[in-house]
């Protein structure tokens, strides 16, 4: 039986990559000459280190322009509501990078196909979703409803199987 998987999962080269040019740019940059202005890579997370909440929000833009400049959706990315301050006037940020399919979307997901009455039958596996249909252009019909459907998050379709 064809079928393929809904996934929501970045590209860590990209995004590795990304990061490496914003802290590079952050280095070189005037108005960042003698702050402690960076950005790691935590293990699930990032977090944004800066001497203001104004000098933050730049690291955070400067993220973000050089996550599009290399081709990474910024909804992988859930910016954490909370400035944290830390050792004086320094405050941090953690940024997300959301991996996988909550089980409330993946829910909305199976319920919109089932609704769709194609003959096709989506399970939840995890953080993603399986797609199987006996007919391939069933499958490619899926793809596009979900596509038009779900806007909130980046979604792959992986592993297309004959």
């Amino acid at each position: 039986m064809p079928s393929f998987d809904i996934v929501c999962k970045p590209n860590l080269v990209e995004v590795r990559n990304a990061l490496d040019q914003a802290n590079r740019e952050i280095s070189t940059r005037f108005d960042f000459k003698g702050s402690d202005a960076r950005i790691e890579n935590a293990s699930e997370a990032l977090v944004a280190f800066a001497d203001d909440p104004f000098k933050l929000g730049q690291v955070r833009d400067v993220l973000l322009a050089k996550l599009a400049k290399r081709s990474v959706d910024v909804r992988f990315l859930d910016l954490d509501t909370k400035v944290e301050k830390i050792s004086g006037d320094k405050v941090k940020q953690s940024i997300t990078l959301r991996q996988g399919i909550e089980s409330t979307l993946a829910k909305r997901i199976v319920q919109m196909l089932k609704d769709s009455r194609m003959k096709v039958t989506a399970a939840i596996q995890g953080d993603a979703v399986r797609v199987t249909s006996a007919k391939r252009d069933t499958l490619q019909e899926a793809i596009a409803l979900v596509r038009k459907e779900i806007d909130e998050l980046p979604l792959a379709f992986e592993n297309f199987r004959d």
